[in-house]
């Protein structure tokens, strides 16, 4: 029997592919890819530990923040055991089990990723629109029950396509072309109807990542209107100043996005090295460059660096 079900799942693996056309030298790859994860890692930890030590942050914008560095760190997690396994080791299974579980983390920071960035939009909206009711607003209940809100939107938004697509049978080549498992590389390998999960994924794509985008376009559009009625030059260029971060955060995000969906659906026949480059962009940038942007244009992130290291320092 040719085709290969879920039946038979305890015999069967997926192969991961790391860099076409560059096997040869993974060793050396493997290089600004490990550099890459570790400036991830200590850059969104050393956020995270300023943001919950020091208590001049405990504020609503630092939370969100806190919130942001954990989804990156969880996308870096997510993906690295299985980068490096291949790029050192040239380790290319994974069993279905392993798949799905990396599928679920990974699609759900993702998804976590704009979910935030997004409630981040709302709390710059607040904090310039309305600044005598930031503080009533926003209160460590409410940004709680965002939180929540934004861990169950996108737990019920991967389930779905993950249980929908775990019932299918897998019978094409089992040869992923990524180096970790991702829905739509998945999908392609099946041989079933999959009606369902396209119309699921397309619904999924213009809930999150269309919805979600044009919802931060309007608040930033109703800043930019807010802004314009300020009264004086150094109130405007404050009120930019306090939105920079947010916006580099959600282009570092947004612009690799568009780019992987542009080359998925117009350059389908283009090299696998363009799809395999796109993508590691787009889940590479946001945990490596939020950090920086973080720490270079937030000036209370920064001095709180600085005070962590000369303590620890002094001792």
């Amino acid at each position: 029997m040719s085709a290969i079900t879920n039946t038979t799942e305890e015999s069967f693996y997926f192969i991961l592919t790391g860099i076409p056309g560059f096997e040869a030298v993974h060793i050396w790859i493997s290089i600004p890819f490990f550099c890459l994860y570790m400036i991830s890692m200590i850059g969104n930890t050393t956020i995270l530990s300023v943001i919950w030590t020091e208590p001049s942050l405990h504020q609503p914008m630092y939370m969100f923040l806190s919130m942001l560095t954990l989804t990156d760190l969880g996308l870096t997690l997510t993906t690295l055991p299985t980068v490096m396994r291949l790029l050192w080791f040239n380790a290319r299974e994974i069993s279905v089990e392993a798949c799905f579980v990396q599928f679920f983390f990974l699609h759900g920071f993702s998804f976590m990723e704009s979910s935030v960035l997004l409630a981040m939009a709302f709390d710059r909206y607040v904090a310039i629109c309305r600044p005598l009711h930031y503080a009533s607003i926003l209160t460590d209940i409410v940004v709680s029950r965002i939180g929540m809100a934004i861990i169950i939107r996108c737990v019920g938004a991967v389930l779905p396509p993950l249980f929908l697509l775990k019932r299918l049978p897998f019978c094409h080549s089992h040869v992923l072309i990524h180096s970790y498992c991702l829905h739509q590389d998945m999908i392609r390998l099946v041989c079933g109807d999959i009606t369902v999960n396209s119309w699921y994924g397309f619904g999924l794509v213009m809930v999150i990542y269309v919805l979600d985008p044009l919802l931060i376009v309007f608040s930033y559009a109703l800043i930019l209107r807010s802004v314009l009625h300020a009264a004086t030059q150094a109130e405007r260029l404050r009120a930019f100043n306090n939105c920079l971060s947010h916006i580099l955060a959600v282009l570092v995000l947004y612009v690799p996005m568009i780019g992987l969906s542009m080359v998925q659906r117009f350059a389908r026949h283009a090299p696998p090295l363009v799809h395999v480059v796109m993508a590691n962009v787009y889940l590479l940038s946001p945990p490596v460059m939020n950090p920086i942007i973080y720490t270079v244009k937030t000036k209370q992130i920064r001095q709180s660096i600085l005070l962590l290291l000369s303590w620890r320092k002094a001792y």
